[in-house]
């Protein structure tokens, strides 16, 4: 696991060597989980051709997080085609807890997400799933409610076949302005100019079916 930078404070650490460290996150969604040398195996339970948007699924760490965070954590493509992304400061309309029982139950059906009762950032930075992705990849930002895509970086990530290592991806959470990167590879740095910025709240996966990921070594600092 990295080391905790210069100033910094460890909120939360996770391993994820498998299932085991998970049994309290929250899944929504036919998330089926695995084991995968040492790291945590995530991928879906349900066929997409046969379900379609509704075999995709989201999985929850239950612990919320303050404003002003590093998120780091290893990521390992296993097998095409799919989608892979990361939500963060995320929480419930009106203040409302993102698992409060007053939300609308999801299911991992995406709109649920992007235009629902919670709001939300979300990078999508393995975005695999359509010939038209492939073709020109992308790392996208959205804010939600409202799926507005706000900024947008090239993704370096390359076809699981030719991955032959993990990946670590960073989001850095601090007020207005966010950031992200791959390695330490800069690809997205945006400052939010509305007058709703986003504060503190829970961070999820989520995946599109029927990718296989790899994930290790979650680490969550205050900056």
């Amino acid at each position: 696991m990295g080391a905790a930078g210069l100033g910094t404070k460890v909120l939360y650490s996770n391993p994820l060597s498998g299932p085991g460290d998970v049994a309290d996150w929250v899944g929504e969604g036919p998330v089926s989980l695995g084991s995968h040398g040492g790291a945590l195996e995530l991928s879906g339970s349900l066929d997409d051709e046969e379900f379609g948007d509704h075999a995709h699924w989201s999985f929850w760490c239950p612990e919320e997080f303050p404003d002003g965070i590093r998120v780091g954590w290893e990521f390992l493509p296993l097998e095409e085609p799919g989608l892979a992304m990361v939500f963060f400061a995320a929480n419930g309309h009106g203040g409302r807890d993102l698992f409060s029982p007053e939300l609308t139950p999801r299911t991992g059906y995406y709109p649920q997400y992007h235009s629902g009762d919670m709001d939300a950032l979300h990078v999508s930075y393995f975005r695999h799933k359509y010939q038209s992705e492939r073709a020109f990849r992308t790392c996208n930002l959205r804010k939600s409610a409202g799926f507005e895509l706000v900024a947008q970086g090239a993704d370096p990530l390359p076809p699981a076949e030719d991955a032959v290592d993990f990946y670590r991806m960073e989001v850095v959470k601090d007020g207005r302005n966010v950031a992200f990167s791959i390695n330490g590879l800069p690809l997205l740095d945006w400052q939010d100019p509305s007058d709703t910025v986003l504060g503190g709240g829970y961070l999820g996966f989520r995946q599109m079916a029927p990718l296989r990921a790899a994930y290790r070594n979650l680490l969550v600092e205050k900056i």
